[in-house]
């Protein structure tokens, strides 16, 4: 065996177990472990507290405070305690347009949560289609190099028997040198996009069966994808919960024109040294605040706020365009691909049988070495071709199950 193919199998037999993983599979351990995920999923988790941070501003708070101290003028001791309650009655609309704020930007968190574990799942489904590429690849470039041993010594015994030209012989060693170089590159191609796939999964991925997996959520038709597209794709929708949330902040910068009602009161007590005993005294009030002039501010900001939710407006519809001309652009290249592999796999065996009547033909001299070399190139070219469009396929899928917002763990 020569070093470029020890090479290969070493590469080959690193990418981890005697059998590869299913591409369900990976998209399971990279939606359990990729660290990108975990990261935007805590995200998450944070931005689901906003609104019980913003209803706690209509609740009841209460707090204790206490202090004590030595005088050393009046050579004094003592302290004060107190204990205050607060409980807001009326804000005018201002807790509760928080809270559907903080509730809109919790809604489009999650979309966006979802729109990054479909880039990441995609991502996955490239990952392990390159790899698929990569391992066919460097698997033909094994195969020729074998096929081109026996043709080459075959080319040599013919020449020490008169039966072939020096030129033929080499013809046949230039090609088994170009079969090494391209076994080479694939090799390193592959050790690349294997890189690639073990960051996004967590490990390397075994020697992978070249097998197209039919998603259920697939749309049936070009149009099915479109309107999916403009209703499930996660960006639409985190688009749609913005505008909501910018809505409810029109609101809420108009509250702050409105008065605010609070009750309130407060318990404390003093002692000291200098006056014996203890000082008790409690106070409890209502507390009425009107805004009377605020130089403009509020007007203002509820301009902005109008302005900023009139751009939401926009930007939905132009998420939604972006959407469907996406979910258009992965339905073609998905037709494309798998026609293309129709036609591949036609040109696979046209080449198959063409290369082996060549080489039945040139035992009985009808055929020339340079007949070989050709039909050798066409059946290598012709296997790369179908090795690339079933990976094209692939990619194609997960295109299009994210445009519609179906690309999730289980989709394949």
């Amino acid at each position: 065996m020569n070093r470029a193919m020890i090479a290969a199998a070493m590469v080959l037999g690193a990418a981890a177990p005697a059998h590869g993983e299913t591409l369900r599979e990976a998209l399971a351990d990279a939606w359990a472990t990729n660290p990108t995920l975990g990261a935007a999923r805590e995200r998450q988790q944070a931005l689901e507290q906003t609104p019980d941070v913003a209803l706690a501003a209509g609740r009841l708070t209460a707090s204790a405070d206490a202090t004590g101290g030595y005088d050393h003028v009046a050579y004094g001791k003592g302290g004060v305690g107190t204990v205050s309650a607060s409980l807001p009655v009326w804000t005018g609309g201002r807790v509760s347009s928080a809270v559907r704020v903080a509730r809109g930007n919790v809604a489009a968190g999650a979309q966006g949560l979802r729109d990054s574990e479909a880039a990441v799942l995609e991502a996955v489904v490239g990952a392990y289609a390159d790899v698929l590429y990569s391992q066919q690849a460097v698997e033909v470039a094994g195969a020729d190099i074998t096929l081109l041993d026996a043709q080459v010594r075959e080319a040599q015994a013919r020449y020490d028997r008169g039966q072939a030209t020096r030129t033929d012989v080499a013809q046949l060693q230039a090609q088994h040198a170009s079969a090494q170089a391209t076994l080479a590159e694939a090799t390193s191609s592959l050790a690349g996009v294997v890189a690639s796939y073990r960051a996004l999964v967590g490990h390397d991925p075994g020697v992978l069966v070249p097998a197209l997996p039919l998603p259920d959520a697939l749309p049936a038709t070009p149009q099915d994808a479109r309107a999916l597209a403009g209703q499930g794709n996660p960006l639409v929708r985190q688009q749609e919960s913005t505008a909501q949330a910018d809505a409810a902040a029109i609101d809420q910068q108009k509250a702050e024109r409105l008065p605010t009602l609070t009750l309130g009161g407060n318990y404390g007590y003093e002692a000291g040294s200098l006056q014996p005993g203890v000082t008790t005294a409690g106070f409890g009030g209502v507390t009425l605040h009107v805004p009377l002039l605020t130089g403009g501010l509020v007007r203002a900001r509820v301009r902005q706020a109008e302005a900023t939710h009139r751009a939401d407006l926009y930007a939905t519809t132009a998420a939604r365009r972006e959407a469907e001309r996406g979910a258009d652009t992965a339905w073609a290249n998905l037709t494309a691909a798998r026609s293309r592999i129709l036609a591949n796999q036609a040109r696979v065996d046209a080449a198959d049988l063409a290369l082996k009547g060549v080489r039945a033909e040139y035992g009985f001299s009808l055929r020339t070495t340079l007949d070989i070399v050709i039909a050798d190139e066409a059946l290598r070219s012709a296997q790369l071709a179908l090795a690339q469009s079933r990976a094209d396929v692939l990619t194609a899928q997960a295109a299009l199950l994210r445009a519609v917002g179906q690309l999730d763990a289980g989709s394949f």
